[in-house]
């Protein structure tokens, strides 16, 4: 394992969202920080700054992970992605984007970009959730505005339309 000393800038390369970034941060810098005022990636939000809320969730390596709980260091080498990656090149939404648009699963829009990544993370792993399930994962997610149940109607919904189109492409 690599000693980092506390007092210099180290270089930090990895994939965000596709695109191979590097830039340098200090070894105390989180990854929330390093996203949002180092690279300029202001989807992924600060709540809490504990790890309890959920807004600054990413994927790291497909798994989401909580970006204030993260050293900036610790993604070295590895893949990010955030809220701004799950829409296409040309800024469209993705279908579970799509989804809580039209499900109005969000409110204020403050917690959206890390429950977003939660989802796609846990559709990735579970393609057909029961209602239950979906409250189950979001539980790791705070949000004073919606109440949950349209983001669990979208969440489902997008797990039906992956499916459909699974046995439609089968």
């Amino acid at each position: 394992m690599q000693r980092l000393k506390r007092d210099e800038a180290h270089t930090v390369s990895f994939i965000l969202n596709g695109e191979p970034r590097r830039a340098a941060c200090e070894p105390r810098t989180l990854l929330s920080d390093h996203l949002r005022h180092g690279l300029g990636a202001t989807g992924t939000h600060v709540g809490c700054e504990h790890g309890v809320c959920g807004a600054c969730t990413v994927l790291i390596d497909g798994v989401a992970g909580r970006a204030c709980m993260t050293l900036a260091v610790q993604v070295d080498g590895r893949n990010v992605d955030t809220v701004e990656g799950l829409a296409g090149r040309e800024g469209e939404l993705n279908d579970l984007q799509r989804a809580f648009r039209r499900n109005h699963a969000l409110q204020c829009g403050f917690c959206t970009a890390g429950i977003l990544m939660s989802c796609q993370d846990y559709l990735g792993r579970n393609p057909d959730p029961s209602e239950q399930e979906v409250r189950d994962m979001l539980s790791g997610h705070l949000c004073r505005c919606t109440g949950y149940t349209n983001i669990v109607k979208a969440v489902l919904e997008t797990a039906a339309e992956r499916r459909a189109a699974l046995r439609g492409a089968g």
